[in-house]
């Protein structure tokens, strides 16, 4: 298992690393639709908190896994075996989810997020036996890993439902301190085009549960035959607004600067945000539908926030990480006054949703014009 060439042209997702991601979508959707649950029932500040947290778990093993694979993936059955123990973690992890975010019980998704990470300490360790140029990076990561496992399983055996959220944070940062140590023996050679393909792929996995959550809307519009002006104004609303998501984060090319050091450990680490913004927003489309349908006790205020506060997330660390050197200082300002913009739609009495759509679209058209007068200048 020696590191591929970063340089390799033509490098694209592998058959496995589709099947990965596919896995992933059943622990992503338990997660929204339980935020979707807590926020209807009022429980809005637990339901965020625990949705960041489990979200914390189904993104760092799924980007480990993305960043190892594009040094080291060497697609032979050991590997495949390995990836695929991976996937079974995934979909522990995906039966614990509710009883973590209900419940606050830690156990069954503690259980599947140790599978998955031991399975990459195995990785990791081949690398080391593999590789003499990667060994000394492979084999802090393999002791960095593990180390950080112990720590996880203590948490839930000592401290159990009791687990202050502290701890929780604490081995967060440990965790996200691991490659940074790590890589500081010798940079993996990850291929930027791949990296960028990736997380590109992962986003789309995400905007099909907003998908999902608008043809919600429209079927209940149909088999209820109650609200139906509302529900399909709804319905229209998510399609541009995840039209909209997909148009802003793919409109400029990504993979500038991800062959460096900095640059990547950036791309990566902040793509949590833009990751958790993107997936809450069918939680947000799914409570704007219960409370149109009268099945929530919360304020319209509230219900209008989850949705439009995810998007406003979404736009400003979009901007900030993919966007802001790449358009216009006037674009920059329209991004930013946008994310504003939808927030503030979420308190507006009705029609916040088709607010929310409409300031994004014209997001959409700033960015496009940006595009457009760079082409001319060019040509």
């Amino acid at each position: 298992m020696t590191a591929r060439d970063a340089l390799q042209s033509h490098r694209v997702a592998s058959p496995l690393e589709l099947l990965f991601d596919l896995v992933f979508v059943v622990a992503v959707s338990q997660a929204s639709s339980t935020l979707h649950d807590l926020i209807s029932e009022g429980r809005i500040g637990a339901g965020v908190l625990t949705y960041l947290m489990v979200f914390f778990a189904v993104w760092w093993a799924w980007m480990n896994f993305t960043w190892f694979a594009s040094a080291f993936d060497t697609d032979d059955w050991l590997y495949r075996t390995l990836a695929i123990v991976q996937m079974g973690g995934v979909l522990v992890l995906a039966a614990g989810v509710r009883d973590a975010m209900l419940l606050s019980d830690y156990t069954v998704i503690t259980l599947g997020y140790v599978v998955m990470r031991l399975a990459m300490v195995a990785q990791w360790l081949r690398v080391a036996a593999s590789d003499s140029a990667s060994r000394p990076t492979a084999v802090r990561m393999a002791a960095g890993i593990g180390a950080v496992q112990v720590l996880w399983v203590a948490r839930a055996a000592v401290l159990g439902d009791e687990a202050p959220a502290w701890t929780f944070g604490l081995l967060v940062i440990a965790e996200l301190a691991v490659p940074v140590w790590a890589e500081l023996r010798g940079r993996t050679q990850w291929h930027p085009h791949h990296i960028a393909e990736r997380f590109g792929l992962f986003t789309l996995l995400l905007l099909g549960e907003s998908l999902l959550a608008s043809a919600n809307a429209l079927i209940d519009a149909i088999a209820e035959g109650e609200h139906v002006a509302e529900l399909l104004w709804l319905a229209g609303s998510g399609l541009f607004i995840t039209a909209a998501i997909w148009w802003i984060y793919f409109a400029r090319e990504q993979y500038d600067g991800l062959g460096e050091l900095r640059g990547g450990f950036t791309f990566g680490y902040v793509h949590y945000v833009i990751f958790a913004a993107v997936g809450a927003v069918s939680s947000g489309v799914e409570v704007e539908i219960d409370e149109v349908t009268g099945h929530t006790e919360i304020s319209d205020a509230a219900a209008g926030l989850a949705l439009t506060a995810p998007l406003a997330v979404f736009l400003v660390s979009a901007w900030a990480l993919l966007l802001r050197r790449r358009v216009a200082r006037w674009v920059s300002v329209v991004l930013v006054a946008g994310s504003v913009l939808v927030a503030l739609a979420g308190l507006l009495a009705v029609g916040e949703f088709v607010v929310a759509a409409l300031v994004m679209t014209g997001v959409v058209v700033a960015l496009e014009v940006d595009a457009a007068r760079g082409a001319t200048r060019r040509a």
